[in-house]
């Protein structure tokens, strides 16, 4: 059923005359005359009966005028809605954030639902691996990776490249020099990242490029339990020098690890070749803004943040998480 022919139909009944509704719609009254023909043929049935200068709905008429009132109303809404996809007008996206890069994300994410606060954002945590595989999946549109990833399934968009350093209890062997080998740490215990995490493995090829397999003691997906740890005296940890920039160094003796660097790599990812709606494009746009001078290990060097411990608590000066 074509729409025209039935607005046209409706647009009669309104005026009760070919003649005004053709004027209405800026047509011709035989293109009207034609068109109600037209559908009337199509249904199978007359619509309208002239009754000297009256038009009478016949049953089918009634019920072609009714529903095709509704027709034309959710046809309205539905370009009113695509419209509003084009400007962001509304929207849905959902964004998988690995917990430990969330201080990453959220500049772009202030800025993007201030720009664009009808579009309904969706923030789900998960492990760079998981947040890998969903994008392939097609599950996802975009989410934090960490590098390296397929690049035959995957396009990134870097976001920070860091360092691990040595987190220790001030007092330790590591207070008076400037970086640490990674060697140097073989016969220490280590408070390790979760088996599932994709840190886990780097760290662990890292230690074996060093000629040494880790002793781990604790494990954990919370860097700030982590810590934790490291001040009751469990053991040592490596974290992202952003992280350890945060640490009160008072109490924990945090330095670059070397021979081999080991490096933490954050990117945006989606998938390559996959489609990426209005508001995941527009996203993009956004981090790239945000991005602007946040690499390298002075980011999020704050020296006002910073995370006193009490005990083997932690207590942070902001709410942080951590899988990887």
């Amino acid at each position: 059923m074509e729409l025209r022919a039935l607005r046209y139909f409706i647009e009669v009944v309104r005026q009760r005359s070919f003649t005004v509704a053709a004027g209405q719609l800026f047509v011709t009254q035989p293109t009207i005359s034609k068109m109600v023909k037209a559908l009337e043929d199509e249904i199978g049935s007359p619509l309208l009966l002239r009754d000297g200068r009256q038009m009478v709905l016949t049953d089918a008429g009634r019920i072609v005028f009714q529903r095709g009132q509704d027709v034309l109303a959710a046809h309205a809404q539905l370009q009113k809605e695509l419209d509003d996809l084009g400007t962001l007008g509304r929207g849905q996206l959902t964004i998988g954030i690995p917990p430990m890069g969330g201080a990453l994300f959220t500049p772009a994410i202030a800025a993007f639902r201030q720009r664009y606060p009808k579009v309904e954002m969706k923030l789900i945590e998960q492990g760079s691996r998981a947040v890998e595989a969903a994008l392939i999946d097609g599950e996802l549109e975009l989410g934090g990776v960490l590098l390296p990833v397929d690049p035959d399934a995957v396009d990134t968009l870097p976001m920070t490249r860091q360092r691990l350093w040595l987190v220790a209890r001030t007092g330790s062997r590591w207070d008076g020099v400037q970086q640490v080998p990674l060697a140097d740490l073989a016969n220490e215990p280590f408070v390790f990242y979760g088996e599932s995490l994709a840190l886990n493995d780097i760290v662990l090829q890292a230690c074996r490029s060093a000629g040494f397999a880790p002793t781990v003691v604790s494990r954990s997906e919370h860097w700030d339990f982590m810590v934790a740890l490291v001040l009751a005296g469990v053991g040592i940890a490596l974290l992202p020098a952003p992280y350890c920039r945060r640490l009160d160094a008072e109490q924990f003796t945090c330095r670059p690890v070397v021979e081999p660097e080991i490096l933490w790599e954050i990117a945006i990812g989606w998938r390559r070749d996959g489609y990426l709606s209005h508001a995941a494009r527009a996203w993009l746009d956004v981090a790239r803004e945000t991005l602007r001078g946040q690499s390298g290990d002075d980011f999020m060097h704050a020296p006002a943040l910073g995370i006193v411990m009490s005990g083997a608590a932690a207590v942070p000066a902001g709410k942080s998480g951590a899988h990887e």
